[in-house]
């Protein structure tokens, strides 16, 4: 999967969504997603599978279950593997729930 089709995924959740962060961030909840990692992978001095590790972030005011559901039910459906971790951002007042997904593409040679 690549990162403009994250975004087109997440988009179907229904709440706000941006890469990295919003230069005004919206009233939560909201997503917000980033790179993580990226490797590229192959034999014969050619890369022929690319790796790519994201981070899918929820902000909420408060613990949202719901929005949670949808995300995970997004990426079960879809065959996404995920981990998910989350924590409480004092100094924003929000909840942060951080899903690391990674993708593998093969890469098409001519």
């Amino acid at each position: 999967m690549d990162e403009a089709t994250l975004f087109t995924l997440l988009k179907t959740i229904g709440l706000p969504v941006a890469y990295h962060h919003f230069t005004s961030p919206p009233s939560p909840p909201y997503i917000v997603y980033l790179v993580d990692n990226g490797e590229g992978r192959g034999s014969d001095e050619r890369n022929e599978i690319k790796q790519t590790g994201y981070i899918v972030e929820l902000y909420t005011a408060k613990k949202d279950l719901a929005s949670q559901a949808k995300i995970e039910t997004l990426f079960d459906e879809r065959g996404i593997d995920y981990t998910f971790y989350e924590t409480f951002l004092e100094s924003e007042g929000l909840y942060q729930g951080a899903y690391h997904i990674e993708s593998t593409t093969k890469i098409r040679r001519n």
